[in-house]
């Protein structure tokens, strides 16, 4: 039906229906070559402005009316017959800032000339825009364009959450003001809203997304599920509307994964370097750092308070964020915020999320462990909040359960910002300490981490290993972290004097805890069968035995130990004694020079596994069970 040919003033457009035009319309660089009468049936707008023109015709010099006429019936000279239709002065109506622009127009204009047109999610808005500005209203004719986008908008768009979406996207741009007029927008929002609740991130068309697809199809299936879902539809909106939509979203009750996951979806794809696997989807415009920054703060500020069931994805995301906010210098307030947000799921995160550089040129460590301090204290609390409501022994286990995993966390995060030579003692006990007992059922990683700070930090005093040793329980210690205490020549001497005594008492427990096992195996066995009385007094002597060896392997443990306390007191008091006279040589050097005056050599032999022969003293005739 439309044949387009090219003028000096753009593009035109003409309808080759057999009858000459009569009218011109100018949609941006379009000229529409039409009839009036089809439009001015439909069109109340165009059918006052035609009416109100006077046509004004200009015939060519020397020629006459049969002439053009023997000219247009003349099929095979198609250019003379246009040069012919460009000398008559048509009537010429500019429609300027028209909505949708001459795409949307030549649609309506088919529509008034009778023609089936085909509406989408992506037109129908524009198509009812353009129906509102033609006046094209069921008062002027039956079945016109308004009513018809109305009901193809009711009945079929708004009913698809992501035919709304579609339609949404289409009315950013120079339709926006007219579209939010005439309450478009708001009806795509709560449409949006409404649907959104029943819709599933994790399924497309019914078919359930497993996380433990391990097959390179299940992989590949899972990806092209996540790409296609409405999320990715929403993150490419504008940020104004798509605040709008989370707002609507909050008010009917929809559940907070759905919108912290599109947060997510939204964050990396509008913020460049969020992530690096979502560098593909950056913008191809990058936005400054203002529009930067407030993205970053408008995300945060929408984020549930509430604790979603994403886990450690999520976990990993919020501190992509707080590393971008220290990037960015966003508010005070939208930090707190965040790590808020971040505590309530820190049991979830890994170490390195953990590992924020300081972005900070007052601050001289290497991590920001200021920010780590905060969201430990936020997380306590919290804890605190939620535990107290239970108040049974299954809050207690419930609290247990978050603790531990924060107490590996926080013992590796220790480790790792040990080598730091600018943080000092005081932070590093401080960080140590504010985890509470519970959290640590052992405290192999927290000597794991102080072992690393003395290594990494040879100059500090001997007052200041005193005090970090003394952050470490040397009876949640391991016998494997006993024996490697015993051996390092790291610690102070009083922490290894505590590390030897404490390892005797595991020693103790563990001898006791084999006797009373034994006993009571023994006694049923006993009272099971009687034949067996010879074979229960045989393994009754052996572990008697067994357990003389054990104490006689404490006594000389415990020899030990006095001996290292007097070498302990003597080299203390030959040091008061240097201080005295004036000596200045350095803390590193004096307990060896001391330890070569007085001629102390240190056994590092925790226990002695030789077995010895067992000679029973003249006072006691008969050996006792040890208690």
């Amino acid at each position: 039906m439309a044949l387009e040919k090219h003028s000096s003033k753009g593009q035109a457009w003409f309808c080759t229906t057999g009858l000459p035009s009569d009218i011109v319309i100018e949609v941006g660089e379009m000229s529409y070559h039409l009839h009036k009468f089809p439009l001015m049936s439909r069109s109340k707008k165009l059918n006052l402005i035609i009416l109100d023109q006077k046509p004004t015709t200009k015939r060519k010099s020397g020629g006459t009316k049969n002439e053009i006429e023997e000219e247009e019936e003349d099929d095979d000279d198609e250019l003379e017959e246009e040069e012919e239709i460009q000398e008559v002065d048509l009537r010429r109506i500019s429609l300027p800032n028209f909505p949708g622009g001459p795409e949307i127009f030549e649609i309506a204009a088919k529509f008034c000339y009778g023609v089936k047109i085909d509406m989408t999610s992506s037109n129908s808005i524009p198509l009812h825009c353009a129906a509102h500005y033609l006046e094209m209203t069921e008062e002027f004719s039956s079945q016109n364009l308004l009513s018809r986008t109305d009901r193809f908008l009711s009945q079929s768009v708004f009913r698809n959450l992501k035919d709304s979406l579609k339609a949404l996207k289409s009315c950013e741009g120079e339709i926006l003001p007219l579209a939010e007029q005439l309450g478009l927008i708001q009806r795509c929002i709560d449409a949006i809203a409404s649907r959104a609740n029943s819709s599933d991130l994790n399924s497309l068309f019914g078919w359930p997304i497993t996380e433990k697809a391990s097959t390179t199809s299940s992989l590949r299936r899972k990806s092209v599920i996540r790409s296609d879902t409405w999320v990715d539809e929403l993150a490419g909106l504008s940020l104004p509307i798509y605040t709008r939509i989370i707002s609507a979203m909050k008010s009917k009750n929809v559940t907070p994964d759905l919108i912290e996951g599109s947060l997510i979806s939204y964050a990396k794809r509008t913020i460049p370097g969020l992530s690096r696997s979502t560098r593909h989807n950056a913008p191809v415009l990058v936005p400054s750092e203002d529009e930067q920054r407030e993205l970053l703060e408008t995300v945060i500020s929408n984020l549930p308070r509430e604790k979603t069931s994403a886990g450690l994805n999520t976990a990993k995301f919020l501190f992509g964020l707080l590393r971008t906010v220290g990037i960015l210098h966003a508010s005070e307030s939208c930090r707190n915020s965040l790590e808020r947000k971040i505590a309530s799921q820190l049991e979830h995160a890994a170490l390195d999320d953990l590992l924020i550089p300081n972005y900070s040129c007052l601050v001289e460590t290497l991590y920001d462990v200021d920010c780590v301090e905060r969201i430990l204290r936020w997380f306590l609390e919290g804890l605190g909040t939620n535990g107290d409501g239970n108040g049974d022994q299954n809050g207690e286990d419930w609290i247990t359960r978050r603790l531990v995993p924060v107490g590996k966390l926080i013992d590796g995060y220790l480790a790792e910002i040990a080598t730091d030579s600018n943080l000092r003692p005081e932070r590093f006990c401080d960080l140590a300490l504010m985890l509470p007992d519970q959290g640590r059922i052992v405290d192999d990683g927290l000597y794991r981490a102080i072992d690393i700070y003395l290594k990494a930090h040879p100059g500090i005093t001997e007052e200041e290993k005193e005090r970090v040793t003394s952050i470490m329980d040397y009876q949640k210690l391991t016998l494997e972290a006993c024996a490697h205490a015993a051996q390092n020549e790291r610690l102070p001497l009083r922490a290894v004097v505590q590390v030897l005594f404490f390892e005797q008492l595991q020693l103790r427990r563990a001898i006791t805890r084999t006797i009373i096992a034994t006993e009571e195996q023994a006694e049923s066995e006993a009272e099971g069968s009687g034949e067996q009385t010879r074979e229960v007094g045989t393994s009754w002597r052996a572990a008697v035995r067994g357990n003389q060896l054990m104490r006689l392997d404490m006594d000389s443990m415990r020899s030990r130990v006095h001996e290292l306390e007097k070498e302990c007191c003597s080299m203390r008091k030959a040091i008061e004694r240097i201080d005295k006279k004036g000596g200045e040589e350095g803390d590193v050097k004096k307990g060896s020079t001391v330890a070569k005056r007085f001629g102390c050599k240190f056994k590092t032999q925790v226990c002695d596994s030789q077995q010895r022969t067992v000679v029973a003293p003249p006072r006691r005739p008969r050996i006792e069970q040890s208690p």
